[in-house]
C-alpha cells in the first residue's frame, strides 16, 4: 500500500477558510468544487460538514445526503484525498460491478474496521471523478 499525502490542515485550531483551502490544493480545488457540486446535482449529496477528529489528522470535509455519511474530502498539499467507508453489501456490490482494476486492487487492499471497508483515493485529475463517483454510488445505494 502506497504512502498518502498528509493532510494539509493538520494541527489547525480552526476549519480552513476557503482562501486557504484553495491555497493548500492549488490546481485542485477546481476538481474539488467540481466534485461537489456534480455529487449534489445528481446524487443530492447536498449537506458539506467540516469535522477534525483529531490535531494529528487534520481537517476534513463530509459530504453527506441527509444524516448519512457518504464521502470525507481530505485537503492535501496540491491534491486532495476522497475517503470511503463501504458495508459488507456495497463491498459486495462493488466486486459485481464495473470497477476498473485499480478500485478493486484497492478495494482488496483495504483495511476493514467495524463500520466498514475504508477505502482512500487521492485526487490529482479530474479523470479522477468517475472512480470517486462510482464508489459514491454505491455507497448510496448499499
Amino acid at each position: 500500500m502506497t504512502e498518502l499525502t498528509p493532510n494539509a490542515f493538520i494541527g489547525w485550531p480552526k476549519q480552513p477558510t476557503d482562501a486557504e483551502l484553495a491555497a493548500a490544493l492549488g490546481a485542485t480545488k477546481a476538481i474539488w468544487d467540481r466534485l461537489i457540486a456534480e455529487l449534489a446535482a445528481e446524487h443530492a449529496v447536498d449537506v458539506r460538514d467540516w469535522n477534525c477528529y483529531s490535531a494529528k489528522a487534520g481537517w476534513s470535509l463530509r459530504l453527506k445526503r441527509g444524516k448519512r455519511a457518504i464521502v470525507y474530502l481530505a485537503p492535501c498539499s496540491g491534491c486532495f484525498r476522497a475517503a470511503f467507508v463501504l458495508g459488507d453489501k456495497a463491498v459486495e456490490a462493488a466486486r459485481r460491478g464495473k470497477l476498473s482494476k485499480r478500485l478493486i486492487q484497492m478495494l482488496d487492499q483495504a483495511e476493514r474496521y467495524p463500520e466498514g471497508t475504508a477505502i482512500r483515493i487521492e485526487v490529482r485529475s479530474p479523470r479522477d471523478i468517475a472512480a470517486i463517483k462510482k464508489l459514491a454510488i454505491l455507497k448510496l445505494e448499499n
